[in-house]
């Protein structure tokens, strides 16, 4: 039978190789992938903590709804962000978005 620890383990791993993609990718378009890594791992663990530790409420859905409503709202203001800098540079390389430094 697949109990808690099963998804909080398949949560683990999703959300490590999400961290794993923020650290070591150079393309803009990569790391917001892992970012949606990372949001889909916690959804598993909320809707597992729902299933086995709040049975009969839908807390952990609701919860899983907000944070995809919020990984939308992100990836559209994301991939705005990279669409406008790519025609003004040229490029999506996260070691070439110099904007903000003196």
């Amino acid at each position: 039978m697949i109990g808690l620890p099963h998804y909080l383990l398949l949560g683990a791993v999703v959300f490590s190789i999400g961290v794993f993609g923020v650290l070591t990718r150079r393309n803009a378009v990569a790391v917001l992938m892992s970012v949606e890594l990372m949001l889909n791992a916690v959804n598993i663990n909320f809707v597992a903590a729902n299933k086995f530790m709040a049975v009969g409420t839908a807390v952990g859905q609701l919860f899983s709804v907000f944070v995809i409503v919020v990984a939308a709202a992100e990836i559209a203001v994301g991939l705005a962000l990279v669409i406008s800098i790519y025609r003004q540079r040229g490029t999506v390389d996260l070691h070439d978005f110099n904007l903000l430094k003196w």
